[in-house]
Order: structure tokens, then C-alpha cells, then sequence
């Protein structure tokens, strides 16, 4: 339940604070006055859309933010999300929005705590559901009539139609790798010989690692000039360690420099860090000799292998100037190659094979599609039966509607196509919804709808905006006990024009636009500048204001005028004369005895218990209740105060 709602620079709302309660809260005001800006409002504080025109002029950013009545499944959603609860129990949904140079930015909070699209999308399903003006023409869509109808089925229908989903992909699927390979069979057989050819010749190369040619080309050099190796290593084993040809090697002359350092040691300690440098040197030589020795000693000529090398070398060149070129491209492509061989075969499934896997998901679809229109014929029954209920009492006690279920290809949402059909007047054949309704018909009907998912959905908030457009009189009234009904379960808020529909209001609030001066600066005798307070556009001034040397002159009034939406909660007397107001008459005596009726009447009606089927009341024009009026005001008058809690805005 929508418990508060407060609105900060929203188009023409300044600021703006409102508390809602249980029942059916209207909203009456003339055309142009606003009433659909609160409901926008609502809307937007859920992650509806908005604009940059959604800022109020002047404004660099705006605020909604809407409190609920926080009940256990939702207090359970939000421990799921890692967003904490707060002491009241109660939910903050708060939207800002940053106007930019071109765009809107906006962010979207639950209870302080940063929230995505998506999750906004989950909660507004759960908290309120708003019926928009212009909304019946949704009603002769096919797509919506689907939806309602799998959404009156509930859970069980829902996940079939979730399992048809599924099977209707992996159809497709089938059917999709079926129909490539039969209209591409004569092209694919000529890329599957040239893809087999070039995997042959890519395998038989035994592809193994990137870096085989460099490894190759190295092994290459060394074989190629093995004798040379031999030779140079020996003469630096030499010149490292031992040289046969008398010359000192230079581990001698290290060793030497070593006893040298050693006996001068004696004398200067100092000496220790070069003795060392050398010691570490003459190891380190003694080192390089014994390994330059020993890999003269390992390198051996051998053609056989570099010829082997040589022959290697080339087949991998062929290779990277084919697929390459590269080696490691080579070995890439025929990865690729690979995987549009086994795509070409059908990942391994041959024709017969795509074939029957075809027919085997068809068959699978078929059935959880046949299954699913089972459930819909259960679901279309209750739901005629249950819609007619509904309708009755609004003036159409001879309707008839039926949900017509044909049979169509299956679709991911089944193999149904769904069509309401009506029909309003005895004698005339059932027809469809969107070629036989009226509008008047039409926002009846969408009522009904919204009366039969309230029976079944959690939704706590029904937001109606001037639903009995098109309508006037006894339907006006049966409308009227509808919302009164509906707001039994429901918390309702519905914005109207017609008397009989705020006279059957729990809370009634009044949306007017006001004309307010929005502060200026101006001159002061002294040479300093003042600010004066905004006001209302037909104050005059105050004495003090007028000891301003040059007072606000029209124009600059004009530019500072600015216009707000004000919400007023009505207490009785102001009921009585905004019903007046909304009725109308040819006298305020008149107009005024019509409110009380009205009035009077909506006080019986509370009184009748919820589960029975309210008779549409006769009403009456406010010349004719005139002179009905006088002897039941004074009755009238208590039960509407008996029946008003009016909170404050």
C-alpha cells in the first residue's frame, strides 16, 4: 500500500507532500490541473520512463520518492538483495533525476540503497499497477489478450508457457541446421572436399608448436657448422684453462694473482675484498673451461640429421605460404578449418540424422503446446464466467463474452491465437472485442479485467486515471461502486471528473494550479537589495514592501510569476462543495443538494457488505434532487462525516 509521496521540482510540482490511506483515494480538479502529473509521478519513483522536460523549469534536478507498507514477501525480496529494512517497515522507493546539457540522468534508490532497471522492474510488478488513459486500446491487441489470459492462469500456466518456450527454441534450432544443409548441400559438398584436403595436408605436417621453424633454423646452424664448433671451443677451453702451447691460460694467471694477493695480505687487510674478487673469478673460469670442454667433447657432425632438419624446414615453409604466414597462423586455420568441417557435417549428424532430430523436437513442441492449450481452455472458462460477473453490475447485464481459442503454427507462446469475444446487446452474435465495443464499453471492460486480476494478483496499489472517461449516468454509478469494491482489497487511487466517482471516495484530495511569485531582488532605499518571498500572484503588498524606492514594476511581477500544482485534502464541507463544483446546475442551491445526494447515497452503499452484488443506483439531475434534498441533508450530512477521515497532505 502506498502510504506517502513526496515530490520535489516535477514538472509543474515545486514541493509536494501527500499521505494516502486504506480504500479509495480520488484525485478531482479541472482538466489541465496536474491530477496526472502525481500519477506520473508514481510511476516515475517505480523506474517508469522520464524525460528532461520531467524537471521543473528553472530546475537543475528533481526527486520522487513513494513509501509502502512493507508486507513479509516484500521485506523477504529485499533481505535477497542485500538491502536492509528499516525500523518502520516500510518501503522508500526514491528516484532523482540530474538534467545534463541534452539528457536526463537519474538514479533509483530502495530504501537509500542504489538499485538497477531491472530490479525496479521486479518490485513495480509487485507494489502497483496503474491503468493509464488510453489504455483500453490495448485491449483489442492479440498479444494483450494473450497475456492477461496466461497471467489470469496463474503459475502452473505461466511455467508451461515457459516450457513451450524452450522447446520452440531448440525446434528452431533444428529446423534451422536442417533447412542449411538442404538448400546448401551442392556448396557444401565442394567446401567440405577443399576443408577435408586442407585438414589432410595441415594434419600430415603434424602441427604441434608455433616455435618448431625457429627451433629448426637453430638446430640447422649448429649441425651445418659442427667441425667449426669443435675447433673454436677447444681454443677457448685453452685460453680459459690449460694451453698447450706454452702460453699461460688465464686460470694460471688468476692463480697467480691469487698468491700474490695472498702474501700482500699479510701486510694489509685491507686487501681482502680484491682477493676475494679474484678467488671468485678463478672459480668461475675453472667453470667456463670444464663446460666449453665438455660440450667440444658432445658436438659430433652428423648429415643424416641435417638433412632431416633441411627437408623439415621446408615442408613447414610450404605450410606458412599456404595458411600462414606465420606458423602459429597456419596452426590457427587449421583449427578454424577443423570447426567448419564439423559445422558442415552438422556437428558430426549426417542428413537423416539433422533430419530426425527435426522431427523429434516438433514432436516435443507439439505436445507442451497442446498441453498449454489445455490449461488455456481451463483459464478462458473462469475467466468468462468470472468476467461476466464482473461486467454485470456495470450496466451491461445482458453480456456476453467468450475467449476463442484457434489453433495457429506453434510460436515460442504456443500454438494458440487468442481473441476476446463480445458482445453488449441480446440478439447480436459474439464479435471481436477491438470491432463491437463502445468506449464507454471499453473502459468497462478494462475495469472488469482489473476487478478479476485483483482476485489473484498481490498487487497492494491500483492506480486508476479517469477509467470512466466515455461514460456518464447509471454506468457512471455502477463504475463508481466497482472502485469502491475493488478498493475492499486493494488500495485504490483514481483521478476523475464525475461526481458519482468522488462522491464513493474514503479520501477525498483536491489538484489545483496556483499562480505564485517566485522570489526577486530588489532595490532598497539604503542601496541594498532584498529578497521578497514568493507569494501568491494576487497578493498585494505589504507596508514594509512598499519602502522599496521601486517596487516590483508589472513586467518584473509577470517574470517572476511562476505555476505550481497544489494537492488539498477536502474535509466534508469541502467534499460537499467540490462535488457541487464537479456536478454543476443551474443554482449553487441546486448543485449543492446534488452533492448531498450524492453523498447519502455513497454512505448506503458503504454499509452493504462487499460480497454482494451492488444494484446499479438510480440517479438523478440536481434540478430534480432539489426538493428531494431538504428533508435528508441533515441525515446526509452526518453520515458523510461518520464516513470521512480525511489526513492531512
Amino acid at each position: 500500500m502506498l502510504l506517502s509521496l513526496r515530490i520535489e521540482n516535477f514538472a509543474l510540482i515545486d514541493r509536494l507532500e501527500l499521505e494516502f490511506s486504506t480504500g479509495l483515494n480520488v484525485l478531482t480538479g479541472e482538466t489541465g490541473a496536474g491530477k496526472s502529473i502525481i500519477l506520473d509521478a508514481i510511476d516515475a519513483a517505480l523506474g517508469g520512463k522520464v524525460t528532461s522536460r520531467a524537471i521543473r523549469t528553472g530546475a537543475d534536478r528533481g526527486l520522487v520518492e513513494a513509501t509502502f507498507a512493507l508486507d513479509p514477501s516484500l521485506a523477504a525480496w529485499l533481505t535477497e538483495q542485500e538491502i536492509d529494512l528499516l525500523d518502520d517497515a516500510s518501503l522508500v522507493c526514491s528516484r532523482e533525476m540530474v538534467a545534463g546539457q541534452s539528457t536526463l540522468r537519474s538514479r533509483s534508490r530502495l530504501n537509500g540503497v542504489l538499485v538497477n532497471k531491472q530490479q525496479m522492474e521486479i518490485l513495480r510488478d509487485r507494489l502497483v499497477e496503474i491503468t493509464a488513459q488510453g489504455q483500453t486500446m490495448q485491449l483489442g491487441q492479440a498479444a494483450n489478450q494473450r497475456e492477461w489470459l496466461d497471467g489470469f492462469g496463474g503459475p502452473p500456466l505461466l511455467e508451461q508457457r515457459a516450457a513451450v518456450s524452450s522447446a520452440f527454441i531448440a525446434y528452431q534450432q533444428a529446423s534451422q541446421a536442417l533447412e542449411k544443409r538442404r538448400h546448401s548441400e551442392s556448396q557444401r559438398l565442394q567446401q567440405l572436399d577443399l576443408y577435408q584436403y586442407q585438414l589432410r595436408e595441415l594434419s600430415t605436417a603434424n602441427l604441434t608448436e608455433a616455435d618448431e621453424l625457429e627451433q629448426l633454423e637453430q638446430e640447422r646452424q649448429r649441425l651445418s657448422h659442427s667441425v667449426e664448433l669443435q675447433q673454436q671451443s677447444y681454443q677457448a677451453y685453452q685460453a680459459l684453462y690449460q694451453n698447450d702451447a706454452g702460453e699461460p691460460a688465464c686460470a694460471d694467471l688468476l692463480g697467480n694473482a691469487e698468491v700474490i694477493l695472498n702474501d700482500m695480505l699479510r701486510y694489509d687487510p685491507e686487501l681482502q675484498p680484491v682477493l676475494d674478487l679474484v678467488t671468485d673469478a678463478l672459480a668461475q673460469i675453472q667453470e667456463a673451461g670444464r663446460q666449453i670442454n665438455a660440450y667440444g667433447e658432445s658436438v659430433e657432425t652428423d648429415p643424416q640429421r641435417l638433412q632431416d632438419v633441411e627437408d623439415r624446414i621446408a615442408e613447414l615453409k610450404q605450410i606458412c605460404r599456404k595458411y600462414g604466414p606465420t606458423l602459429a597462423d597456419a596452426i590457427a586455420f587449421q583449427q578454424r578449418v577443423q570447426s567448419e568441417l564439423e559445422a558442415l557435417t552438422g556437428g558430426g549428424l549426417s542428413l537423416e540424422e539433422l533430419e530426425q532430430t527435426y522431427q523429434e523436437r516438433r514432436t516435443a513442441l507439439v505436445t507442451v503446446c497442446a498441453r498449454l492449450t489445455e490449461l488455456r481452455q481451463v483459464a478462458a472458462r473462469e475467466l468468462e464466467g468470472r468476467l461476466i460477473r464482473e461486467l454485470k453490475p456495470l450496466a451491461m447485464e445482458k453480456v456476453q463474452f467468450q475467449v476463442q481459442i484457434a489453433p495457429i503454427a506453434p510460436t515460442a507462446n504456443g500454438a494458440d491465437q487468442i481473441t476476446f469475444l463480445f458482445s453488449p446487446n441480446p440478439g447480436e452474435p459474439l464479435q471481436p472485442l477491438n470491432e463491437t465495443a463502445s468506449g464507454g464499453e471499453m473502459s468497462r471492460f478494462l475495469l472488469a479485467i482489473k476487478a478479476c486480476f485483483s482476485q489473484v494478483d498481490l498487487i497492494g496499489t491500483l492506480v486508476f486515471d479517469e477509467i470512466d472517461v466515455g461514460v456518464s449516468g447509471r454506468v457512471t454509478q455502477a463504475i463508481a461502486e466497482k472502485l469502491y469494491q475493488l478498493s475492499q482489497q486493494h488500495q485504490v487511487l483514481c483521478v476523475t471528473h464525475q461526481p458519482i466517482v468522488a462522491a464513493m471516495a474514503d479520501y477525498h484530495f483536491h489538484v489545483d494550479k496556483q499562480a505564485i511569485a517566485e522570489p526577486v531582488v530588489v532595490a532598497t532605499k539604503n542601496g541594498k537589495r532584498s529578497q521578497s518571498k514568493g507569494k501568491p500572484a494576487a497578493a498585494t503588498a505589504t507596508d514594509t514592501e512598499t519602502t522599496a524606492v521601486d517596487l516590483i514594476t508589472s513586467e518584473a511581477d509577470l517574470e517572476a510569476i511562476r505555476t505550481v500544482v497544489r494537492v488539498t485534502t477536502l474535509d466534508p464541507n469541502q467534499r460537499r462543495e467540490e462535488l457541487a463544483q464537479l456536478a454543476g446546475g443551474r443554482s449553487a442551491q441546486e448543485a449543492i443538494a446534488f452533492a448531498d445526494s450524492l453523498l447519502a447515497q455513497a454512505a448506503d452503499l458503504r454499509q452493504t457488505p462487499a460480497t454482494t452484488t451492488i444494484a446499479p443506483v438510480e440517479t438523478v439531475t440536481p434540478a430534480e434532487v432539489n426538493s428531494k434534498s431538504k428533508a435528508r441533508s441533515t441525515s446526509t450530512r452526518a453520515k458523510a462525516s461518520r464516513s470521512q477521515a480525511p489526513k492531512k497532505a
